[in-house]
């Protein structure tokens, strides 16, 4: 522990603070949105969106070298990427006749095609592992900033429209009787997801960004009663998992987006253990206090 203080400390590493800030910040983002993910059962959104956030990745790093456009970072470059996906998605899955599961997966293959396309042409060593699977050296100063302005426009977001994001969520039919604009607030779910997705990438890498967008949603479900309880929570274990996969990664010498989502999955299966132990524990008690019940009727 008193190494990994020590470089979080040096003036040397910069990008172990900016990871570990990274990661902390917005982990709200990742808590509320995962939550909505969760319930609304649209991982494959987010996966088709990560996926295809590579070719943004891809072709930020070409304009880059090739043409020295040095001010379009890759995380903006994945955030272009995203949107863009998640906007196709949304539309095609409201306004055309295609089938949505075809669409998300040519935009899950196709998006990967691109970045990789991109990568093998820009000239120098590009390693697509680091954005496939994260990289904590990803991410720089001008990277942190881009990170907390969309930290900060998600959270604002899901606290404007909470309840309209809910009722969508959760009964998408009354709230459109109710007059609610369904359409916009899936389009804006969508959006929302595509930020979220981007926030991960430096992080845990484009691959393993749908389990750490679901685990510690899907942890915080097992255990909150309602929807502002599991944001809370999920939040809280998010920040928790980045932290611990982060100082474990520094310590073992791993990449630190593998330590993230074992931790964050070790979480889940004991969440799963504890609410197993817990159901057992009511049922025998409930079953205890009928056969009592019984017994004292029939004296």
């Amino acid at each position: 522990m008193s190494s990994f203080i020590q470089a979080l400390a040096d003036p040397s590493m910069p990008f172990i603070r900016y990871a570990l800030i990274a990661g902390i910040i917005s982990s709200a983002a990742f808590g509320m949105v995962g939550s909505f993910v969760v319930v609304r059962r649209i991982s494959y959104i987010a996966g088709a969106v990560s996926h295809a956030a590579l070719a943004g990745l891809g072709g930020s790093l070409y304009l880059q070298v090739v043409h020295d456009i040095t001010w379009f970072s890759p995380l903006l470059g994945a955030t272009v990427a995203a949107l863009l996906s998640a906007w196709i998605i949304a539309l095609v899955n409201l306004y055309a006749a295609e089938r949505e599961d075809t669409i998300i997966g040519a935009i899950w293959a196709v998006g990967m095609a691109v970045g990789l396309l991109f990568i093998a042409k820009t000239p120098g060593y590009m390693d697509p592992m680091s954005y496939l699977f994260g990289n904590i050296l990803l991410i720089g100063k001008a990277d942190l900033l881009l990170i907390m302005a969309l930290n900060l426009l998600v959270i604002v977001l899901v606290l404007l429209f909470y309840p309209q994001l809910q009722a969508v969520c959760f009964d998408e039919p009354y709230a459109r009787t109710r007059k609610v604009p369904t359409g916009f607030f899936m389009l804006l779910l969508v959006t929302l997801t595509a930020v979220t997705v981007v926030l991960m990438v430096s992080t845990v890498g484009i691959v393993m960004v749908i389990a750490m967008l679901t685990l510690p949603a899907a942890t915080a479900g097992l255990f909150a009663r309602r929807l502002s309880g599991m944001m809370l929570y999920g939040g809280l274990i998010c920040a928790f998992s980045n932290v611990a996969g982060l100082y474990s990664s520094y310590s073992l010498d791993v990449p630190t987006g593998a330590m993230t989502i074992l931790v964050s999955g070790g979480l889940y299966v004991a969440a799963l253990v504890v609410r197993s132990i817990q159901r057992r524990f009511r049922l025998q008690r409930g079953s205890s206090e009928y056969m009592y019940s019984n017994s004292a009727t029939q004296e």
